[in-house]
């Protein structure tokens, strides 16, 4: 059995799982610059689930895309944290007039790393943050009792409007 490579799921729907930080560092690359509202956002208390829907931006496209001459591509998807017990957020509106796009998600363990035994591989984080940034100082922090982060594509690819590949200024 060989590793999966990124080129795999340029035609598929993605379906990944985060259960350590180096995981949700992957899930974190292919949502920079995915956007929302702030309706796009909830909170499952009962059920202890924080999900959202994004258009993101698809990463895994935009060198073909380039290459052949085509506008890139976004498809929405639902990213959903399991095990949350609590939401806190800064400079955030949960309108569905204001667009949010999101930068990148961290994961900080509850105790220092010296102070706890690495996780096993496949078992999840234990307790700590999840942190969401977004762009023009927004920030969403998931209090979980392990890390469990699940990306689904839920719809086809379509063109965005905007026809351009996000950028960042250095």
């Amino acid at each position: 059995m060989s590793d999966a490579r990124f080129e795999d799921g340029v035609e598929q729907p993605l379906r990944l799982i985060a259960r350590d930080d180096r995981d949700l560092q992957i899930i974190s690359a292919l949502l920079q610059d995915a956007v929302l509202t702030g309706a796009d956002m909830r909170f499952d208390r009962a059920q202890r689930r924080f999900s959202l829907l994004l258009n993101r931006f698809r990463w895994e496209d935009r060198d073909r895309a380039a290459a052949s001459g085509r506008r890139f591509e976004r498809v929405r998807c639902v990213l959903d944290f399991a095990d949350v017990g609590g939401v806190q957020h800064q400079g955030l509106t949960r309108d569905s007039d204001t667009v949010l796009s999101l930068l990148a998600l961290a994961y900080e363990p509850e105790s220092a790393p010296e102070d706890t035994a690495e996780a096993s591989e496949g078992e999840p984080a234990g307790p700590g943050r999840v942190l969401l940034t977004f762009a023009g100082d927004g920030a969403l922090s998931l209090t979980v009792e392990c890390l469990e982060v699940e990306l689904s594509d839920v719809t086809r690819p379509y063109m965005a409007p905007s026809g351009k590949a996000p950028q960042h200024n250095d």
